[in-house]
């Protein structure tokens, strides 16, 4: 009777939302409960409904585990919606903030802002990352354009590939001429929730919710441009206009999510293919499912970058790079 019910459409659109937000309290509990002490999950509840500044585990939760969960969730999804967005504007499945380059830009960005120039004003990390990701954005696109047969989903990954060798190149460089100045960015630079401050969403968390909004915003017309130009054209909708404002999502987010963790690679590749399984093309439905599944995802990695070699905790970055190129593999060799 309940699988019956589920198989309704009326009825799955009610549920599916709330399961899904039931799954990301869970992921989000658990995350919050592991650690070099395991904590039970209702003293996280506790600590979160009814916090006590004399109880040490509720300080641990709030103080020290509470932000690294929230930061994967927003990182989470900042990355899942960017690469759902990519991939439906250039109309290719390999398209996300990694493969394209515009991870690297931003942190090649990051490294000169901070380690070059020693300018770390927290205010400014976000929109020079943001610079980065559009630089770099602009130069894969030049690049492919100007290949023979244009910006074709080869082109593209290839010219991603080649600007991601060579800003890493340059990265690795500066971080083996100044080792101390760059010690700090060393782990950054791998992808790391870890030791990473709340209060650095006081100036990321703008771009991100811009981001998000115009993504939601957008989603309607992105299914219409998945189908093509034309398609798009011929449904009165300005193309030049909406891939603007998807370029200026794509870019909010990326930055938004380097600035807190660093490069992430993957995320925005895995997520959103795994989620269009489930609910199709339609982006109305895509992007903040993407969101979610984005959120519930990086939590879940997250928990498994510190238990797979406990106690010894691995960088989430280099996590997602391990799960996500065996689909990168799977996804050249299926599309392209």
């Amino acid at each position: 009777m309940i699988a019956a019910a589920l198989r309704h459409p009326g009825v799955a659109a009610r549920v599916a939302p709330v399961a899904g937000l039931a799954v990301l309290c869970l992921a989000f509990g658990w995350h919050i409960s592991i650690g070099a002490k395991t904590i039970p999950l209702n003293m996280v509840a506790e600590a979160l409904l009814a916090y006590d500044a004399s109880v040490f585990d509720h300080v641990v939760i709030v103080d020290l585990r509470l932000p690294r969960a929230v930061l994967a969730v927003l990182v989470g999804a900042a990355l899942a919606v960017a690469g759902a967005l990519m991939q439906g504007v250039t109309r290719n499945p390999l398209a996300e903030p990694g493969i394209l380059g515009l991870l690297i830009g931003a942190s090649f960005a990051v490294v000169l802002f901070v380690g070059v120039f020693d300018l770390a004003s927290p205010a400014l990390i976000p929109l020079v990352a943001a610079l980065g990701a559009l630089a770099a954005a602009a130069a894969v696109w030049g690049i492919a354009t100007a290949a023979p047969g244009g910006a074709t989903p080869l082109t593209l990954v290839l010219s991603g590939a080649a600007i991601t060798a060579f800003l890493g190149a340059l990265v690795t460089m500066a971080t083996l001429l100044d080792e101390q100045t760059f010690d700090e960015l060393r782990v950054w630079l791998t992808g790391s929730l870890a030791g990473r401050r709340g209060d650095i969403l006081v100036w990321t968390l703008p771009w991100l919710t811009m981001g998000l909004v115009v993504a939601l915003g957008v989603a309607r017309q992105v299914t219409a441009l998945a189908m093509g130009d034309e398609t798009a054209v011929g449904l009165g909708m300005q193309v030049g206009r909406l891939k603007g404002l998807v370029l200026l999502a794509v870019v909010a987010l990326t930055a938004s999510a380097v600035a807190i963790a660093g490069p992430m690679g993957f995320v925005g590749l895995v997520v959103p293919h795994a989620v269009r399984l489930f609910v199709g093309q339609d982006y109305r439905l895509v992007v903040p499912w993407s969101a979610l599944a984005g959120a519930v995802y990086l939590l879940v990695v997250d928990i498994a970058a510190r238990l797979v070699l406990a106690p010894i905790e691995i960088s989430t970055g280099l996590v997602t790079a391990l799960l996500g190129a065996p689909i990168l593999v799977w996804l050249v060799r299926a599309r392209l």
